[in-house]
C-alpha cells in the first residue's frame, strides 16, 4: 500500500494530493473567517467613530486656521498701509489748516483795507460833491456878476450911492 502511495510511480496521485490540500486550506480559511466574524462584535465602538470625527474636524480647523492666518497677515498689511495713509492725510490736513489760517488772516486784512478805502472813497466823493456844489454856486455868482456887468455896460443898470453908503440898483426905463 505504501507503494501505491508513492509519488514517483503515479504523477496523478500527486495531482490529487495537491488538489485536496488546496481544497482543505480553502475550507479551513472559510471556516476560520466565519468563526472570526461570529466572535467579533458586529458594531464598531462609538468612541472610534468619535475619534475619527474629531480627527477630521481637527484637519478642517487646521486648514481654516491656515487660511485665516493668511487673511490676518493680509489684513495686518492693509492696516499698516491704512495707518501710513492716515498719517499722510493728517499731515496734509495740518498743512491745509495752516494755509486756511493764513488765508483767513489775509482776508481779514483785505476786508479791513477795503473798508478803509471805501471810507476814503466816500469821503472823497463827499468832498467832490461839496466842491461841485461850491463850484456851481461860484458859477452862479459869476453869471450873475457877468449879467450885472453886461447890464451896467449897456447902461440898463445904474448903481446910485445913497447917503447910507448902500448901493441901490436902479433900472433905467427906456434905455
Amino acid at each position: 500500500m505504501l507503494e501505491s502511495l508513492a509519488f514517483d510511480n503515479n504523477p496523478q496521485n500527486l495531482l490529487y494530493l495537491a488538489g485536496g490540500a488546496f481544497a482543505a486550506g480553502w475550507l479551513v480559511a472559510k471556516v476560520s473567517a466565519y468563526l472570526g466574524r461570529r466572535f467579533t462584535p458586529s458594531e464598531r465602538d462609538p468612541r472610534d467613530d468619535r475619534i475619527r470625527s474629531l480627527n477630521a474636524e481637527l484637519r478642517i480647523e487646521r486648514n481654516d486656521k491656515g487660511k485665516l492666518s493668511d487673511e490676518l497677515d493680509g489684513c495686518k498689511k492693509e492696516l499698516e498701509a491704512a495707518k501710513a495713509e492716515l498719517g499722510r492725510q493728517a499731515a496734509r490736513t495740518d498743512e491745509l489748516n495752516e494755509q486756511i489760517g493764513k488765508l483767513r488772516a489775509d482776508l481779514r486784512e483785505s476786508v479791513k483795507k477795503t473798508d478803509e478805502l471805501r471810507n476814503e472813497l466816500s469821503d472823497r466823493a463827499e468832498e467832490n460833491l461839496r466842491s461841485t456844489v461850491k463850484l456851481r454856486e461860484v458859477e452862479t455868482e459869476l453869471s450873475v456878476a457877468r449879467a450885472s456887468t453886461d447890464l451896467m455896460s449897456t447902461g440898463v443898470l445904474d448903481y446910485d450911492v445913497d447917503g447910507d453908503d448902500e448901493e441901490a440898483a436902479v433900472f433905467k426905463a427906456g434905455s
